[in-house]
Protein backbone atom coordinates (compact mmCIF):
# COMPACT_ATOMS: atom_id res chain seq x y z
CA UNK A 1 0.00 0.00 0.00
CA UNK A 2 1.21 3.52 -0.81
CA UNK A 3 2.59 5.34 2.22
CA UNK A 4 1.47 8.92 2.87
CA UNK A 5 2.77 11.56 5.22
CA UNK A 6 0.51 12.01 8.26
CA UNK A 7 -2.42 14.23 7.37
CA UNK A 8 -2.72 17.35 9.50
CA UNK A 9 -6.28 18.22 10.43
CA UNK A 10 -7.40 21.47 8.86
CA UNK A 11 -9.30 23.97 10.96
CA UNK A 12 -11.06 25.46 7.94
CA UNK A 13 -12.66 22.07 7.26
CA UNK A 14 -13.53 21.58 10.93
CA UNK A 15 -11.54 18.34 10.99
CA UNK A 16 -11.23 16.25 14.15
CA UNK A 17 -10.22 12.70 13.24
CA UNK A 18 -11.72 9.87 15.26
CA UNK A 19 -9.10 7.35 16.45
CA UNK A 20 -10.51 5.55 19.51
CA UNK A 21 -11.09 1.87 18.55
CA UNK A 22 -13.72 1.37 21.23
CA UNK A 23 -15.77 4.34 20.03
CA UNK A 24 -15.39 3.28 16.40
CA UNK A 25 -16.63 -0.22 17.24
CA UNK A 26 -19.58 1.19 19.17
CA UNK A 27 -20.52 3.36 16.17
CA UNK A 28 -20.36 0.35 13.87
CA UNK A 29 -22.62 -1.62 16.21
CA UNK A 30 -25.10 1.27 16.37
CA UNK A 31 -25.26 1.52 12.58
CA UNK A 32 -25.26 -2.27 12.09
CA UNK A 33 -24.63 -2.17 8.32
CA UNK A 34 -25.57 -5.25 6.30
CA UNK A 35 -24.54 -6.69 2.97
CA UNK A 36 -26.68 -5.29 0.18
CA UNK A 37 -27.48 -2.03 1.95
CA UNK A 38 -26.58 1.31 0.34
CA UNK A 39 -24.58 3.60 2.63
CA UNK A 40 -23.25 7.13 2.20
CA UNK A 41 -20.53 8.47 4.48
CA UNK A 42 -20.04 12.23 4.72
CA UNK A 43 -16.50 13.37 5.50
CA UNK A 44 -14.78 9.99 5.86
CA UNK A 45 -11.48 11.67 6.72
CA UNK A 46 -8.77 9.02 6.80
CA UNK A 47 -11.29 6.15 6.89
CA UNK A 48 -11.66 5.34 10.60
CA UNK A 49 -15.36 4.48 10.26
CA UNK A 50 -15.15 3.67 6.54
CA UNK A 51 -13.20 0.45 6.98
CA UNK A 52 -15.80 -1.25 9.16
CA UNK A 53 -18.68 -0.11 6.96
CA UNK A 54 -17.01 -1.70 3.94
CA UNK A 55 -16.24 -4.89 5.85
CA UNK A 56 -19.98 -5.44 6.28
CA UNK A 57 -20.35 -5.95 2.54
CA UNK A 58 -22.58 -2.88 2.20
CA UNK A 59 -22.22 -0.67 -0.86
CA UNK A 60 -20.53 2.52 0.37
CA UNK A 61 -20.25 5.91 -1.30
CA UNK A 62 -18.24 8.61 0.46
CA UNK A 63 -18.30 12.38 -0.01
CA UNK A 64 -15.03 14.15 0.89
CA UNK A 65 -14.13 17.81 0.30
CA UNK A 66 -10.44 17.77 1.28
CA UNK A 67 -8.35 17.10 -1.85
CA UNK A 68 -5.42 15.88 0.25
CA UNK A 69 -7.53 13.04 1.64
CA UNK A 70 -8.67 11.73 -1.75
CA UNK A 71 -5.46 9.81 -2.56
CA UNK A 72 -5.35 8.38 0.98
CA UNK A 73 -8.90 7.07 0.70
CA UNK A 74 -8.34 5.69 -2.81
CA UNK A 75 -5.13 3.95 -1.73
CA UNK A 76 -6.89 2.30 1.21
CA UNK A 77 -10.22 1.44 -0.36
CA UNK A 78 -10.19 2.24 -4.07
CA UNK A 79 -9.57 -1.40 -5.03
CA UNK A 80 -12.77 -2.56 -3.32
CA UNK A 81 -15.78 -3.07 -5.61
CA UNK A 82 -18.23 -1.74 -3.01
CA UNK A 83 -16.40 1.61 -2.54
CA UNK A 84 -17.03 4.86 -4.46
CA UNK A 85 -15.44 8.25 -3.74
CA UNK A 86 -17.23 11.50 -4.59
CA UNK A 87 -14.99 14.55 -4.47
CA UNK A 88 -16.92 17.61 -3.38
CA UNK A 89 -18.83 19.62 -0.81
CA UNK A 90 -21.57 17.71 1.01
CA UNK A 91 -23.55 20.95 1.43
CA UNK A 92 -23.93 21.11 -2.36
CA UNK A 93 -24.13 17.37 -3.04
CA UNK A 94 -27.29 15.85 -4.53
CA UNK A 95 -27.72 12.84 -2.26
CA UNK A 96 -31.03 11.94 -3.87
CA UNK A 97 -29.15 11.26 -7.11
CA UNK A 98 -27.53 8.22 -5.44
CA UNK A 99 -30.86 6.61 -4.54
CA UNK A 100 -31.93 3.51 -6.40
CA UNK A 101 -33.93 0.48 -5.31
CA UNK A 102 -32.25 0.71 -1.88
CA UNK A 103 -32.92 3.68 0.43
CA UNK A 104 -29.79 5.45 1.56
CA UNK A 105 -28.30 5.05 5.02
CA UNK A 106 -26.27 8.18 5.77
CA UNK A 107 -23.32 8.26 8.20
CA UNK A 108 -20.97 11.06 9.16
CA UNK A 109 -18.59 12.55 11.69
CA UNK A 110 -19.85 16.00 10.75
CA UNK A 111 -17.73 19.15 11.07
CA UNK A 112 -19.35 21.22 13.80
CA UNK A 113 -19.27 24.38 11.68
CA UNK A 114 -21.59 22.95 8.99
CA UNK A 115 -23.61 20.35 10.90
CA UNK A 116 -26.89 22.28 11.12
CA UNK A 117 -27.11 23.46 7.48
CA UNK A 118 -26.00 20.02 6.31
CA UNK A 119 -28.77 18.30 8.28
CA UNK A 120 -31.37 20.64 6.77
CA UNK A 121 -29.92 19.93 3.32
CA UNK A 122 -30.38 16.21 3.94
CA UNK A 123 -33.88 16.61 5.38
CA UNK A 124 -34.99 18.09 2.06
CA UNK A 125 -34.02 14.74 0.52
CA UNK A 126 -35.31 12.54 3.36
CA UNK A 127 -37.75 10.65 1.10
CA UNK A 128 -34.72 8.74 -0.23
CA UNK A 129 -33.13 8.14 3.20
CA UNK A 130 -33.75 5.20 5.55
CA UNK A 131 -31.77 6.61 8.48
CA UNK A 132 -28.86 8.84 9.45
CA UNK A 133 -26.18 8.34 12.10
CA UNK A 134 -24.12 11.41 12.93
CA UNK A 135 -21.33 12.38 15.29
CA UNK A 136 -22.17 15.91 16.41
CA UNK A 137 -21.39 18.33 19.17
CA UNK A 138 -23.19 17.01 22.28
CA UNK A 139 -25.10 20.25 22.74
CA UNK A 140 -26.45 19.98 19.19
CA UNK A 141 -27.65 16.42 19.84
CA UNK A 142 -29.34 17.59 23.04
CA UNK A 143 -31.15 20.24 21.02
CA UNK A 144 -32.16 17.72 18.36
CA UNK A 145 -33.65 15.32 20.91
CA UNK A 146 -35.09 17.88 23.35
CA UNK A 147 -38.67 17.34 24.54
CA UNK A 148 -41.15 20.18 24.78
CA UNK A 149 -40.44 22.29 27.86
CA UNK A 150 -36.78 21.24 28.07
CA UNK A 151 -33.90 23.68 28.32
CA UNK A 152 -32.61 22.66 24.88
CA UNK A 153 -36.01 22.73 23.13
CA UNK A 154 -36.08 25.10 20.17
CA UNK A 155 -36.17 25.62 16.42
CA UNK A 156 -33.59 22.99 15.48
CA UNK A 157 -35.20 20.18 17.44
CA UNK A 158 -38.74 21.02 16.33
CA UNK A 159 -37.87 21.09 12.63
CA UNK A 160 -35.78 17.91 12.75
CA UNK A 161 -38.43 16.11 14.82
CA UNK A 162 -41.02 17.16 12.23
CA UNK A 163 -39.21 14.98 9.68
CA UNK A 164 -37.51 12.34 11.86
CA UNK A 165 -37.52 10.25 14.98
CA UNK A 166 -34.48 11.39 17.00
CA UNK A 167 -32.43 9.10 19.27
CA UNK A 168 -29.49 10.35 21.35
CA UNK A 169 -27.45 7.12 21.39
CA UNK A 170 -24.28 7.85 23.39
CA UNK A 171 -21.70 10.50 24.21
CA UNK A 172 -18.07 10.67 23.09
CA UNK A 173 -15.34 12.53 24.97
CA UNK A 174 -12.74 14.83 23.36
CA UNK A 175 -9.95 12.26 23.83
CA UNK A 176 -11.42 10.04 21.09
CA UNK A 177 -10.30 12.57 18.46
CA UNK A 178 -7.12 14.05 17.09
CA UNK A 179 -6.88 16.95 17.56
CA UNK A 180 -9.15 16.84 20.59
CA UNK A 181 -12.08 19.26 20.30
CA UNK A 182 -12.91 21.57 23.19
CA UNK A 183 -16.39 20.11 23.61
CA UNK A 184 -18.02 16.71 24.13
CA UNK A 185 -19.59 14.95 21.15
CA UNK A 186 -22.47 12.52 20.79
CA UNK A 187 -23.90 10.03 18.34
CA UNK A 188 -27.46 10.61 17.16
CA UNK A 189 -29.75 8.47 15.01
CA UNK A 190 -32.31 10.24 12.80
CA UNK A 191 -34.98 8.03 11.20
CA UNK A 192 -37.29 9.81 8.73
CA UNK A 193 -40.95 9.20 9.50
CA UNK A 194 -42.67 6.81 7.09
CA UNK A 195 -45.68 9.07 7.54
CA UNK A 196 -45.44 12.51 9.11
CA UNK A 197 -47.21 12.41 12.51
CA UNK A 198 -48.20 16.07 12.13
CA UNK A 199 -48.37 17.24 8.51
CA UNK A 200 -47.79 20.90 7.71
CA UNK A 201 -49.64 22.19 4.66
CA UNK A 202 -46.52 24.21 3.88
CA UNK A 203 -43.28 23.22 5.71
CA UNK A 204 -41.70 26.55 4.76
CA UNK A 205 -44.40 28.36 6.71
CA UNK A 206 -43.91 25.99 9.65
CA UNK A 207 -40.24 26.94 9.69
CA UNK A 208 -41.19 30.62 9.53
CA UNK A 209 -43.58 30.31 12.48
CA UNK A 210 -41.07 28.38 14.60
CA UNK A 211 -38.27 30.81 13.76
CA UNK A 212 -40.42 33.83 14.64
CA UNK A 213 -41.56 32.21 17.88
CA UNK A 214 -38.04 31.48 19.11
CA UNK A 215 -36.47 34.76 18.04
CA UNK A 216 -37.45 35.98 21.51
CA UNK A 217 -38.00 32.77 23.39
CA UNK A 218 -38.71 34.38 26.76
CA UNK A 219 -41.69 36.29 25.38
CA UNK A 220 -45.19 34.89 24.90
CA UNK A 221 -46.70 33.64 21.66
CA UNK A 222 -48.95 36.71 21.66
CA UNK A 223 -45.87 38.91 21.33
CA UNK A 224 -43.48 36.79 19.27
CA UNK A 225 -46.05 35.78 16.64
CA UNK A 226 -47.75 39.17 16.37
CA UNK A 227 -46.35 39.79 12.84
CA UNK A 228 -47.95 36.51 11.68
CA UNK A 229 -50.96 35.66 13.87
CA UNK A 230 -53.03 37.61 16.37
CA UNK A 231 -54.00 36.31 19.80
CA UNK A 232 -57.47 35.24 18.65
CA UNK A 233 -55.97 33.13 15.85
CA UNK A 234 -53.58 31.46 18.29
CA UNK A 235 -56.43 30.72 20.71
CA UNK A 236 -58.55 29.34 17.85
CA UNK A 237 -55.95 26.57 17.44
CA UNK A 238 -56.31 25.52 21.08
CA UNK A 239 -53.24 27.34 22.37
CA UNK A 240 -53.02 29.92 25.14
CA UNK A 241 -51.51 33.09 23.62
CA UNK A 242 -49.77 33.60 26.97
CA UNK A 243 -47.61 30.50 26.53
CA UNK A 244 -43.91 30.82 25.84
CA UNK A 245 -42.66 29.06 22.71
CA UNK A 246 -40.80 26.33 24.63
CA UNK A 247 -44.19 25.28 26.09
CA UNK A 248 -45.69 24.51 22.65
CA UNK A 249 -45.24 21.05 21.14
CA UNK A 250 -44.67 20.20 17.49
CA UNK A 251 -48.37 19.51 16.90
CA UNK A 252 -49.23 22.98 18.20
CA UNK A 253 -46.75 24.68 15.91
CA UNK A 254 -48.07 22.70 12.95
CA UNK A 255 -51.63 23.86 13.72
CA UNK A 256 -50.47 27.48 13.85
CA UNK A 257 -48.54 27.10 10.60
CA UNK A 258 -51.51 25.51 8.85
CA UNK A 259 -53.77 28.35 9.97
CA UNK A 260 -51.29 30.89 8.64
CA UNK A 261 -50.94 28.94 5.38
CA UNK A 262 -54.70 28.85 4.84
CA UNK A 263 -55.12 32.56 5.53
CA UNK A 264 -52.15 33.54 3.38
CA UNK A 265 -53.15 31.28 0.47
CA UNK A 266 -49.84 29.44 0.65
CA UNK A 267 -51.01 25.99 1.66
CA UNK A 268 -49.44 24.04 -1.19
CA UNK A 269 -47.38 21.25 0.35
CA UNK A 270 -43.70 21.66 -0.54
CA UNK A 271 -42.52 18.28 0.74
CA UNK A 272 -44.01 15.01 1.89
Amino acid sequence: MTQFAPHRARKRFGQNFLHDPGVIDRIHRAIAPREGQHLVEIGPGQGAITQGLLASGARLEVVELDNDLHPILLARFGHLPNFTLHKGDALKFDFASLADDQPLRVVGNLPYNISTPLMFHLLKQSAQIADMHFMLQKEVVQRLAAPVGGNHYGRLGIMVQYYCQVEHLFDVGPGAFSPAPKVDSAIVRLTPHAELPHRAENPGILEQVVREAFNQRRKTLRNTLRPLLDADSIAAEGLDPGLRPEQVDLAGFVRLANRLARHSGASATQKD
